[in-house]
């Protein structure tokens, strides 16, 4: 049955309405409406200001994003070298690519027509295919309202007049909320990866971390590292210096993050339990490693879940070398590194204490009976200044200064000091010397901003009351009597290096004077001790600069002797160390079993 239908036969009369009114179509390309302010139209890259971190690849839920490498752009620490390639053809143009960019180089353009009968012209690189559109951008990731969260969880510490009063730890860590949030923050680009020296898994045991997975992250981090509670205390951390989030907020905390992880194991009993390593069974090859310091007992680590036979002789009563004996117990604290020595000899690595090569035990011996030797001594001989006066009472080294405090015994330094340089260990002698009672100065001949040594540790000796002379030239130690009394100081002007270095401090004629002290504490740099060694083996071994000369598995040019750490890399921290100890492991197990 049909029905009259009134609706259908007067719908066309009612489009009549439309006649006479101008259309709504656009005659492109000859006529072009202007997008609104916001318009999120095709994508541009400012490509020198992107570090090729991936991250809006990474996000892309279209897969319209991949990264490749372009001519005249090389890869260089903090920068992959690879820059984001569009598929416009999968782009649905949601902007979440730009609200994710940690550099904020990523936008977005008013530009949205493009016409092609070639689908392969839909593949473009932003910045690079539309290099003349710079002037169109519209979308930009606001740091404010970002997907990203640029501001780190804060560590909690001491307070500097608080700290001065003993030897506690300063840093007291991340608690579980903390570190969940601030592992949160990485992108995982893996830039940080490139960047350390021993190549840890980095983004993989953050991920863990904010996953709520603890032991997942402690097993990781042991993949290449048995230190890395010492790490997550005391490393110069690198990997910080070219975290992706740092180009527009703060470094991911990725050293106390570590440090968060590998405190969860109490003792070496648990971390055994964790990582549960698999060692190999015994192949009856025999590696012994001198010195305990970070690369030693490194190689004794992985060399022992291997299947080595493997003993440390160390020269002192405790391992860990230069970080037991020269890193104050405020910044890490014995029973700490103790555990982790512990973890590696429950693995079954022999340590022989206070053992000195060439005195208690004669190289010669040791090299006899070894398949193969690892050297890992540190440069615990300290450089003196140079002036009149480093004789007196009063004139001290800092790794001696350092040493002896550490060792638990005391030195008298009076109550006025003054520290000579200004890397860490400088800083670390006035911060030891400040909980000892002492008004502390430290005369550094350029400025503050030139100082090598970490500059939480700069900012921590000052929060402690360590004033800081910059561009002061020290001249002479003064005394009385064959005691300390002044440092006799000059003032320098900084004059510009012509090569981009440095500026280099120049002495300001008559800006002498004599600074009251009753004890000066140099701390200019060390060397390495190498007479342990014999003279015949001295002979052969190749040596420049104070190092040992090694390829890149740390073998000398005496095939079966190998070399890492503070005596072969001249970066002088623990991580290097570490990384030295982990390549000279490979090269070992390769050498004796080729």
């Amino acid at each position: 049955m049909s029905f009259f239908n009134l609706k259908g036969i007067l719908s066309p009369v009612t489009a009549l309405k439309q006649f006479g009114k101008k259309p709504h179509t656009v005659g492109f390309p000859e006529v072009s409406i202007e997008a609104s302010d916001r318009y999120r139209g095709l994508h541009f890259n400012d490509l020198d200001a992107c570090i090729g971190c991936g991250n809006c690849s990474t996000i892309c839920m279209n897969n319209a994003i991949d990264m490749i490498q372009l001519d005249g752009i090389e890869g260089e620490k903090g920068d992959s070298g690879l820059r984001p390639r569009v598929d416009n053809g999968r782009c649905c143009w949601c902007a979440l690519c730009v609200e994710v960019c940690p550099t904020g180089s990523l936008n977005l353009t008013k530009e949205y027509n493009f016409v092609s009968t070639d689908a392969s012209d839909f593949l473009w690189t932003p910045g690079l295919s539309n290099k003349d559109k710079k002037d169109k951008i519209s979308f930009v990731s606001d740091k404010e309202t970002s997907l990203t969260e640029y501001t780190r969880v804060p560590m909690r510490e001491l307070d500097g007049m608080e700290r001065i009063k003993s030897f506690a730890e300063a840093v007291l860590g991340y608690n579980e909320e903390e570190a969940r949030r601030e592992a949160s923050r990485c992108i995982s680009c893996s830039l940080c990866t490139e960047s350390c020296p021993d190549h840890m898994h980095i983004p993989e045991y953050i991920n863990a971390i904010a996953s709520g997975n603890d032991a997942d992250a402690l097993r990781i981090i042991y993949d290449n590292n048995p230190l890395p509670e010492m790490c997550g205390k005391v490393c110069t951390r690198r990997c910080e210096d070219v975290c992706a989030i740092s180009v527009r907020g703060e470094a991911v905390a990725i050293r106390w993050l570590k440090r968060y992880a590998t405190e969860t194991a109490k003792n070496a009993d648990i971390i055994k339990e964790i990582v549960n390593p698999e060692i190999r069974e015994a192949n009856g090859l025999n590696v012994s490693v001198i010195g305990a310091g970070p690369s030693g007992l490194t190689v004794a680590y992985y060399l022992a879940l291997r299947g080595y036979n493997v003993t440390i002789y160390e020269a002192k009563a405790k391992a860990g070398g230069m970080t037991y004996y020269g890193i104050p117990k405020y910044r890490l604290p014995e029973e700490s590194l103790e555990k982790q020595v512990g973890y590696i000899q429950s693995i079954g690595v022999k340590i022989n204490f206070n053992t000195r090569v060439g005195k208690d035990i004669s190289f010669n011996e040791i090299y006899e009976k070894s398949d193969a030797v690892f050297m890992g001594v540190g440069y615990e001989k300290p450089w003196t200044l140079g002036i009149t006066g480093e004789d007196l009472e009063g004139s001290l080294q800092a790794v001696t200064y350092l040493d002896a405090i550490n060792s638990g015994k005391e030195i008298n330094i009076g109550d006025k000091v003054a520290v000579i340089g200004g890397g860490n260990v400088a800083i670390d002698a006035a911060r030891v010397a400040r909980r000892k009672g002492a008004d502390v100065t430290i005369v550094y001949r350029r400025r503050i901003e030139d100082m090598p040594a970490d500059w939480e540790e700069i900012e921590g000796a000052e929060d402690e009351g360590v004033h800081i002379m910059q561009q002061g030239i020290p001249l002479e130690i003064v005394g009385k009597n064959g005691k300390v009394t002044g440092l006799k100081i000059a003032h320098a002007e900084m004059i510009p290096d012509p090569n981009g270095g440095r500026p280099r401090p120049k002495q300001i004629e008559g800006s002498e004077e004599i600074l009251e002290m009753t004890a000066v504490i140099g701390a200019i740099g060390q060397e390495g001790d190498y007479s342990f060694l014999p003279e015949e083996i001295m002979k052969q071994l190749k040596i420049e600069r104070g190092r040992f000369v090694v390829n890149e598995g740390g073998q000398t040019n005496l095939s079966k002797i190998f070399a890492g750490g503070d005596s072969v890399n001249k970066t002088a921290d623990a991580i290097s160390a570490i990384a030295d100890g982990f390549r000279a492991v490979k090269a070992i197990d390769k050498f004796l079993n080729k």
